[in-house]
């Protein structure tokens, strides 16, 4: 019998990643390896590992290291370092200095003064050395393993550029003293030694910097999330210790401690409550609107708040062990576990380049064997490459992504990158959190019912007297409803009655107000189907009768149907997932008319459902707010967050919604949608001009201002189509 042992995990945090065919590259030669699974994300340049065998960290590092990156094991509470992004700011703007002049000076023929190609020489060397330097060190690796990216035709189409510039002022006609570069459209072979193209080299080496510099700074928050959970925890806590309190840091609290609790405070930590009662707000974690009523031998967790009496905690789980800490693991694991994103520039390019290298090595061949010399051969070979240059390439996806992002956050909607873009396109079901993202995450008095006679105005202003002297959430909606009508009277004789309700006299009146437990058990005769489904029913009473009903709900936002209505237009499948009570969420979900609902869920669990759905074929968005839907916003292959909920969610999510309502989901699929589509035009377009100038290159025939004007058209096509997001508006507009 064979023994099967079980996989080691192991989480690498890989260095020197350029584009999603990096990632891949990395993926594929980990899982040659015998007994390794391997899933490499470029977006959180990390990689998981599963590993068995005789395999070991140091060998999957070693292997990372032979396919020419780095690699070493994840610290996942530590930050980011911000060196690289530093270095790449750095490097940026020097590019935009110097970069800036000499395109303005090829662009401008009036500018052209004596000796200012050699001028234009000094300020694109830097450049194209300096700041072409990750591109060039990129190409090289690629070369190295037989691939092609974007990168690869960045240095090839530079350094081709730059390097017939070169060669153009120290041994052609390039560096007599008053050349100018005049506009001239006419189509003639010629030997190309009184052309430079050093704007071409800088220009796109600056774009295309300035690209990666806006990504890789996107890229720098991916584990904001896990901070931004792992902050949620209380700080500092009383413990009990020989009779009296002291107040010690959470870190120094172990399993078995007993601590206090007093209200408004978070619980420290998971445990079970010795003394005390009181309502705790889980909503955070759980997703439950209604706050969760404990009492001796109740489970609490850590992170929710005490919104009652004073409690006595006794903790059974710390540290890592916590339902917090778990959860943080969760999104970790989530946003590990997408699949990378594989950019459309390097897809093109993967095709592009090995075409542009024969064409040019062709066009060199055949020149020499048609026996026009070395110099006109190279001349067209090199035309090749130039005119193969992205100049618009480099424009095409930041400047859409700068519009795009730029008017989403006009209207209120945060768009964290360009691998977004793809999963809005593809999405296909729209999985929707209830508490604060349906409804408004705050209980609210929705319906007054009174039994028999009694005063519907009076039974409220009662009720409304006793509760406002109670911290209850369900307490503070009936009392802010009776302020609403007029000044509340006192009350006197208020007592808490643990998980069932409070009583306190008014007028004279002796008031219990409670679930109809509570009212049973004082012998009141509760009518049959007083309680409403779908609602928290607080009974009334006094004088030994039910006066009337109190319903209270969570409700739903103004706009939320309007905004699944507009989804379904989109062809996205709403589905309401919740923690919350599968009767309650049924009812909010007939009311916005989503006909899908998965009640009753765990945080753990949603991940679950999540995957679930993305296992039938099915491509998930997902529309949160609280700390319980993190891991789910993670695992979603797009995560939309209410800007009115937690960092965390926030953090974890893809879109951020400032406006708070669903009409901004809406219009953050529509807009990104809406960019995605402006990116592949500015693609198409971007190649087209090049992919029609090969031909001339190749028979000799390219003018070196016709390649420029080629390129500066179609790079002012490209803005000029991004430009076009402005005029977006939104669903109401």
């Amino acid at each position: 019998m064979t023994l099967k042992v079980a996989p080691n995990r192991i989480e690498l945090s890989i260095g020197g990643m350029t584009c999603a065919s990096c990632a891949a590259r990395i993926e594929k030669k980990l899982n040659r390896m015998d007994g390794v699974t391997a899933t490499v994300n470029y977006a959180t340049e990390k990689a998981s590992v599963s590993y068995s065998g005789d395999v070991t960290a140091d060998d999957l590092i070693a292997t990372v290291e032979k396919t020419g990156y780095t690699a070493s094991k994840v610290e996942i509470e530590q930050p980011p370092p911000s060196d690289e992004l530093r270095d790449a700011r750095t490097r940026l703007w020097v590019s935009v200095a110097l970069s800036v002049p000499v395109v303005l000076l090829a662009m401008v023929p009036a500018w052209q003064f004596t000796y200012w190609q050699w001028l234009s020489l000094t300020l694109a060397a830097p450049v194209v050395v300096y700041g072409g330097r990750p591109f060039h060190r990129a190409a090289w690796t690629n070369l190295r393993h037989g691939a092609a990216t974007m990168d690869t035709l960045v240095s090839l189409g530079t350094l081709a550029a730059f390097g017939w510039s070169v060669w153009a002022l120290f041994f052609g006609t390039a560096g007599t003293p008053g050349m100018t570069h005049p506009f001239s459209f006419a189509i003639s072979r010629g030997d190309g030694t009184g052309a430079i193209y050093l704007e071409a080299a800088a220009g796109v080496t600056t774009f295309i910097l300035a690209g990666r510099y806006f990504e890789a700074r996107s890229k720098r928050r991916a584990g904001a999330a896990l901070r931004a959970l792992l902050e949620l925890g209380a700080k500092d806590v009383t413990v009990l210790r020989d009779g009296a309190e002291h107040r010690i840091p959470v870190a120094d609290l172990t399993v078995g401690d007993r601590f206090v609790v007093r209200p408004g405070e978070k619980i420290a930590t998971d445990g079970v409550v010795e003394d005390g009662a009181s309502a705790v707000d889980a909503s955070l974690l759980t997703g439950e609107s209604v706050p969760v009523e404990v009492g001796p031998g109740d489970t609490v967790a850590g992170a929710t708040v005490n919104a009652g009496g004073r409690l006595i905690v006794r903790a059974t789980r710390v540290g890592a062990d916590t339902q917090l800490a778990r959860m943080a693991q969760l999104v970790e694991q989530a946003q590990n576990g997408k699949a990378p994103v594989q950019r459309l520039a390097d897809r093109i390019s993967g095709i592009f380049v090995p075409i542009v290298i024969t064409l040019a090595a062709a066009t060199l061949g055949w020149w020499v064997g048609a026996g026009a010399g070395w110099t006109a051969a190279f001349t067209a070979a090199v035309a090749v490459l130039i005119i193969a240059c992205p100049c618009a390439l480099g424009l095409a996806t930041p400047t859409a992504l700068l519009v795009g992002t730029g008017r989403g956050a006009q209207l209120g909607i945060l768009i964290k990158g360009p691998q977004v873009l793809e999963s809005t396109r593809a999405a296909d079901t729209m999985v929707l959190d209830k508490t604060g993202t349906v409804t408004t995450g705050r209980m609210t008095l929705v319906d007054v019912v009174p039994v028999g006679a009694q005063d519907r105005d009076e039974l409220l202003r009662l009720a409304g007297a006793v509760e406002a002297a109670s911290e209850h959430p369900i307490a503070q909606a009936i009392a802010r409803a009776a302020a609403e009508q007029g000044p509340l009277a006192p009350v006197t004789g208020f007592a808490n009655l643990e998980g069932l309700g409070v009583t306190g006299t008014v007028e004279g009146r002796e008031l219990l107000i409670g679930r109809a437990r509570l009212l049973r058990e004082r012998g009141y005769p509760v009518p049959a189907g007083i309680e409403q489904a779908g609602r928290t029913s607080v009974l009334v009473g006094w004088d030994g009768q039910v006066r009337g009903v109190l319903a209270v709900a969570d409700v739903v936002k103004p706009t939320s149907r309007q905004a699944i209505a507009a989804l379904r237009e989109l062809g996205l499948t709403p589905v309401l997932l919740t923690g919350d009570d599968e009767v309650v969420a049924r009812a909010v979900a007939a009311e916005v008319g989503i006909d899908e609902v998965i009640a009753e869920v765990l945080p753990a669990d949603k991940v679950d459902v999540i995957k679930r759905l993305q296992e039938q074929g099915r491509v998930v968005a997902m529309a949160g707010d609280g700390v319980n839907d993190a891991a789910a916003l993670a695992q979603a292959d797009l995560g939309l967050a209410m800007g009115t909920g937690a960092d965390v969610a926030i953090e974890a999510s893809d879109l951020t919604l400032v406006r708070g309502d669903l009409t901004a989901a809406v219009d953050a699929i529509r807009l990104s949608r809406r960019t995605l589509r402006i990116i592949k035009s500015n693609l198409f377009w971007a190649f087209a001009y090049n992919v029609a100038a090969l031909p001339l290159a190749a028979a000799g025939l390219l003018n070196p201002m016709i390649a420029g004007a080629a390129m500066a058209f179609s790079s002012v096509f490209v803005v000029a189509n991004s430009l076009r997001l402005r005029r977006f508006t939104t669903v109401g507009g």
